[in-house]
Order: structure tokens, then C-alpha cells, then sequence
């Protein structure tokens, strides 16, 4: 067995490995990026090596910096994690080279599975179920349409050398086939450096089943359960389970034999996940699922796995890459209970999940669940950076029946606080708590047909808005306090920090931003309470008192009602934490007048920072709302930005490989189109 290892990844795969290794007596080496010079998993690891500048191009994906960062360091192994370098044979096959211990499969099994079009005939000649298809090599775009044609709409275009959603599109009319094969081209180019694609008959109501397979060097391969994966959005994982809901005993066995097969069939060592595709439109059936591709690495969904079985895939990793054996045969592999997992991601569900990038100023979870693991690649303080995949952290829950597992999740996101980035905590407590994904009434398609549901677009509640009120007040009655004390008289009437006037108390008008909307309240100080009036849409007032302690904890009875809430300073205003949702409340000046404001002016900017990708829009052209104005890349993803209401578009500001910062004006507009 190997003595150091060295980890060629970051965030909270990094992490979750170092700690195994630790455990196991491993000397624990990471590798960071000028981005991640004071990241998590770097502070984690005995020690840490340079690579590169903050792209990933730079850093995480050059070879020659990992192998340098070997050599350096005495790494006598390396592990891949998931993502950058981990499905790269030719990184397997330098590290082989240079006497490094890969951990992962062969360079050989990689490259039979790298590749869509090539794995999927693998499968066929092993007997594997395979989707109906077009796999080959032709990649004419007018050849690829007829195929589309023959396969039945809708087909799923998908990157050959493609994973995490990106390169894919599913397309339900053969008009828009062109437009969508270029931009999955085009992302699938930019992700893998492999533009060509495949196309697949798209199935009505898909489950996304997959199975953890493990094999050694000595011939012995086992399958230890599948995970539903079912739940996603923009074709990327975000809530996974085991064992999948619905799942009889036959169909799990059928579908561990044909991923023991498809492993066997490469000669797999190692971790490894078969992929397949379900159709539930009339139940979970033996002859209803396919093979859509292998992930020659662990994933990012290995915890639910490993909660229902006890066992820890990565030191299983770290075993078998040392020479061992499997430590137990199929019949001996565990099932206990239920688990699930959410993928905490710095995104904004309200915009279509768009990702979101900054400081997180807050980041805390309850301490007294013993149901519920948190593998978190970032901590309070730290940058979410655009440099790379958005993914805060995972938060597991397990419990002996999905439904317990599922309140237990739902309970601990309810009272987690993240604050900074936007982040889809709230979305995902929703999720846990819906009645159709509760009963598992649950495909690819769930979110969408949920979306309303799930991120409601309606404005804040009275006791949201009560509480911010609360925050606001007592954090400047703080601050003023401070001040007072610093006088040479602190404690004259004139430094009272109080609402006496003569005649009584004075009234105050506040106005705030929040949710993208603005709110005007009146509050009428009342003893050690405030009236305030115009945050009920029935016109009633709403009576709050309140505290907060020294760690920003606001404890407030809001009209009788007993009620905790965090508040976290961000400018001039403050971010509210209430069961999971953060509620920005931004301060608005009446003085404060932009000139140049967006309703003055109409102009799309770039929500983040960026490169443009694609510029739909042309100056003189009337578009209708909704229309696609510019296709730009921001954290891996491409994003398509569109009009907000019918415009005559004045200019064109940008062009194909521009780099944009956050608010750079894009698109100017004339007018309202008639």
C-alpha cells in the first residue's frame, strides 16, 4: 500500500478524499490554482503545491503541473476525484509513466468508456440494453437532421465525450435542430475540446437510474445498488437517492448484472458508474431500460451509496489502486435504508438557475442531527469563484424509509444559513417537502413541470418583511450606540438614540429592495415594539419586537408569533436568513438617482462575468419578449440572454469572444416595439 497521495482535483471532492486518507494513514497532498490559494482543501491537506493561474486550462487541467506537483511533493499516488483530469487517459497512461499509482481504472477502460459513440457499441456487443440512436462518426449537420427525422422527435443531442449536462440539448421540433446541434457543439468544444455529438431518441417519461459498480485487479466485480438521479435541471444532477422509489427487487437485479457486464466487458478496475435510462411511463419494468453511458470515476452522488451500504467508496478506491482484493462478494453487499442528496449550489433559481459568484458571508448548518452529512467544499469567508463549477456543497440525509429520510433533509435545510451568492437552499427544501416527489411521482422532467412550485415568483411575506424591518432597526440603533459613546457627553438627550419628539413618537417611512421589488413601510416605534404598516397586502399593521445577539441572531415575536432569523451585513443593507431562505434587503436612497438606469435607458447586462459566445441580436431589429439576445459562458455553462418586453434594439455593444464583466451593458433598446 502506497504512503502519500497526492489529490488532482478541488472543493469538496478534495476534501471528502483527504479525509479518508487521513483516516487511513495517508500523507495528504493538494494541488491549487492562484484562484484557490486559501481554499478549503488546501488548508485540509498536510501539504499544498502551486499548479497555476485561476483557469481551470491553466491549473487543474495541466498535466505536466500535476506530475511536477508528484515529483515535488513524493506523491507515491494520485486520485483524480471527479471532473478536470479524472476520465483523461492520457493523464492515466503520464502518471503510469512517471512510477504514480493512478487511482481509477486502466487508461484503456477509460478510453472504451470516454467516448459515447464507441461505448454504446461496446455495450451492444456485451448484450447491454443500448437507447435507439445515431452513435457514428458523421457529424454533417443536414446528416444528423435525417437521423433526427428516422429516431422520432424528440431526440437528445448529447457530447460524445460529454458529462454534467454539458453539451446537451433536447429538441421537440425539426426546425430548431441547426441552431441547437451548433450551441451543444459549441459548449461540448469548449468543456472537452471535442465538439462532436450524438443523437438519441429522447424518452417520454425518463428515470435516470444508475449503478455503482466496484471492481479489482483480481477478476472480482460487484454492484452495490442503483441511485435515482431523476431530478434535475439544464440536464445537471441536483437531487439524487438510493435506493431508487419504485425499484422491484428483479429490475435492481437485471440492472446490477448489465453494469457488472458492462465493467467485465472493459476489463474495469476500480469505481465506476453505469448509467441508464428508465422509462416510467407505465412503472419501473425489466425490459424498460437502457444504457446511456459509463463514468469511469467516482460521482459526485457516491454518499447516498455509501449510506445504505456502510461502506466508504474511497478508501475501497485507495485499497484496490494498492493491489488489494474487494473486501466482500455481491451476496454480501449491504441495503439498509434510505438516503438522499442535495447538491447546495451557488445559483439563483428565480433566473433560470443561473449561477451566482461572491463571498460566503455566512455558512452555517445545525449541529444536533446525527442523520445528516455535509460534505462542503467551501466555508464561511471563503469566494465562490466564476472560474469554476458553482457546487457549494452536498448535504445527505439517511433514515430507514425514504419518507423519513426525506423530513429528515427537509428539517436541516429549513434551518441551514447561507448567505453571499445566491444559492438554491430554499429551492431545494421545496423540493423535499412537494407532495408529488414524496409520493415518487418523479422523472427528468420533474422541475420543470414543478417550477412554480418550487420557486415561487410572488414577493416576500409580511413576516419576512417584519423581521428585515426588526434587523435593520436594531443594527442601526447599534451602530448609533457606538457612535454615542464615542461623544464627549454619551449620555445628553441629544445623543439619545430613541424616536421621542415632542408630542410623542415620530412615525418613519422605510424603503427597501427586495425580490426584485420596491417596499415602502411606515414604522411607529411602540414601548419596546414597532407598528408598521404596509408589509400586509390587507392593509392590516403587522406589531414586531425583537433582540439580536452578538452572532447576528434575531429572536422577534412578529404579531404574537415566536420567530428566529439571521441577519448578515452585505453594503448598506442586510441579508435575512428565515427557515433556509435568504432575503436581501437592500437600503434604497431617494437621493440616489441613476441616471442612466435600465428603465430609463432599456439595456440587457451581463449578469456575471464572462465570454460571449454567440450575439442573436442585430441594431434596428424589432424583438419580441423572450427573444434570445446573446448566448454567453459563465461558470462552465452557457447561458442564453433574452428580452425582457417587447424592444427596438438601439445597438449592439458586444461580439463572438468578447469577455464581459458584471453589468456591462450588452444590448442597448430604443424603444417599446409596436
Amino acid at each position: 500500500m502506497f504512503k502519500s497521495l497526492l489529490i488532482a482535483n478541488r472543493g469538496e471532492i478534495a476534501v471528502r478524499i483527504i479525509r479518508t486518507a487521513r483516516r487511513m494513514g495517508l500523507k495528504t497532498i493538494a494541488v491549487y490554482s492562484d484562484a484557490d490559494a486559501n481554499a478549503y482543501h488546501v488548508a485540509e491537506a498536510d501539504e499544498a503545491y502551486r499548479i497555476g493561474s485561476a483557469p481551470a486550462a491553466e491549473s487543474y487541467l495541466r498535466v505536466e503541473a500535476i506530475l511536477d506537483a508528484c515529483a515535488r511533493s513524493g506523491a507515491e499516488a494520485v486520485h483524480p476525484g471527479y471532473g478536470f483530469l479524472s476520465e483523461n487517459a492520457s493523464f492515466a497512461d503520464a502518471c503510469a509513466k512517471a512510477g504514480l499509482i493512478f487511482v481509477g481504472p486502466q487508461a484503456d477502460a477509460i478510453r472504451a468508456m470516454g467516448l459515447k459513440d464507441a461505448a454504446k457499441a461496446l455495450m451492444e456487443k456485451a448484450g447491454v440494453p443500448v437507447v435507439p440512436g445515431y452513435h457514428g462518426d458523421n457529424q454533417d449537420v443536414d446528416f444528423l437532421s435525417a437521423q433526427a427525422e428516422k429516431i422520432g422527435y424528440p431526440v437528445l443531442i448529447k457530447a460524445v465525450a460529454g458529462g454534467g449536462g454539458k453539451g446537451m440539448r433536447r429538441v421537440d421540433d425539426p426546425a430548431d435542430f441547426g441552431r441547437e446541434l451548433k450551441s451543444a457543439q459549441r459548449e461540448a468544444g469548449s468543456a472537452f475540446g471535442d465538439e462532436r455529438v450524438l443523437v438519441e431518441k429522447y424518452v417520454a417519461r425518463p428515470r435516470h437510474i444508475e449503478i455503482q459498480v466496484f471492481a479489482d485487479n483480481h477478476g472480482q466485480a460487484v454492484s452495490l445498488h442503483e441511485r435515482d438521479c431523476s431530478l434535475q435541471r439544464r440536464h445537471q444532477k441536483v437531487i439524487e437517492e438510493a435506493p431508487a422509489p419504485g425499484m422491484p427487487p428483479e429490475m435492481r437485479k437485471a440492472m446490477g448484472e448489465a453494469a457488472v457486464a458492462a465493467a467485465k466487458a472493459i476489463g474495469y478496475s476500480g469505481a465506476g458508474t453505469v448509467e441508464f435510462i428508465a422509462d416510467a411511463s407505465e412503472g419501473l419494468k425489466t425490459d424498460g431500460f437502457w444504457f446511456m453511458e459509463m463514468n469511469t470515476r467516482l460521482q459526485v452522488e457516491h454518499p447516498v451509496t455509501e449510506a445504505i451500504t456502510g461502506l466508504d467508496l474511497v478508501e475501497w478506491q485507495l485499497r484496490v489502486a494498492g493491489g488489494g482484493h474487494l473486501p466482500m462478494t455481491q451476496s454480501e453487499v449491504p441495503l439498509n435504508g434510505h438516503a438522499v442528496e442535495v447538491r447546495l449550489y451557488a445559483e439563483d433559481p428565480a433566473k433560470k438557475f443561473f449561477p451566482s459568484t461572491g463571498k460566503v458571508l455566512r455558512l452555517r448548518a445545525p449541529s444536533n442531527m446525527p442523520h445528516v452529512r455535509t460534505d462542503m467544499g467551501v466555508r464561511e469567508g471563503d469566494e465562490v469563484s466564476m472560474f469554476y463549477d458553482p457546487m457549494i456543497g452536498k448535504i445527505i440525509a439517511h433514515g430507514e424509509t425514504r419518507l423519513i429520510a426525506l423530513r429528515t433533509l427537509r428539517g436541516f435545510l429549513s434551518r441551514m444559513e447561507v448567505a453571499g451568492p445566491k444559492t438554491n437552499l430554499a429551492f431545494l427544501a421545496a423540493v423535499m417537502g412537494h407532495d408529488a416527489f414524496m409520493a415518487g411521482d418523479i422523472d427528468t422532467g420533474f422541475i420543470d413541470r414543478h417550477l412554480e412550485d418550487l420557486v415561487p415568483m410572488r414577493g416576500v411575506g409580511s413576516r419576512v418583511l417584519a423581521l428585515g424591518v426588526a434587523g435593520h432597526l436594531l443594527r442601526r440603533k447599534a451602530e448609533a450606540e457606538v457612535v454615542q459613546q464615542r461623544r464627549d457627553e454619551p449620555r445628553s438627550p441629544w445623543a439619545a438614540n430613541d424616536s421621542w419628539v415632542l408630542g410623542g413618537h415620530r412615525s418613519e417611512v422605510l424603503k427597501f429592495a427586495v425580490a426584485g421589488e420596491e417596499v415602502t413601510l411606515t414604522v411607529m416605534p411602540e414601548g419596546d415594539s414597532w407598528r408598521i404598516a404596509g408589509a400586509r397586502p390587507d392593509g392590516e399593521e403587522v406589531i414586531v419586537s425583537a433582540v439580536m445577539d452578538d452572532d447576528h441572531v434575531l429572536t422577534a415575536t412578529v404579531d404574537g408569533v415566536r420567530l428566529t432569523a439571521s441577519c448578515v451585513e452585505k453594503g448598506t443593507g442586510l441579508i435575512l436568513i428565515h427557515e433556509g431562505a435568504a432575503t436581501e434587503f437592500e437600503i434604497v436612497d431617494p437621493m440616489d438617482v441613476d441616471v442612466a438606469s435600465d428603465a430609463d435607458t432599456g439595456a440587457l447586462k451581463a449578469p456575471m462575468p464572462g465570454k460571449i459566445i454567440q450575439v442573436l441580436a442585430e441594431a434596428g431589429t424589432k424583438v419580441r419578449k423572450g427573444a434570445g439576445l446573446v448566448v454567453m459562458e459563465a461558470m462552465k455553462m452557457e447561458q442564453t440572454l433574452v428580452a425582457g418586453m417587447d424592444s427596438l434594439v438601439a445597438d449592439v455593444r458586444v461580439a463572438v469572444g468578447d469577455q464581459v464583466e458584471a453589468g456591462a451593458v450588452l444590448v442597448s433598446f430604443e424603444e417599446k416595439a409596436e
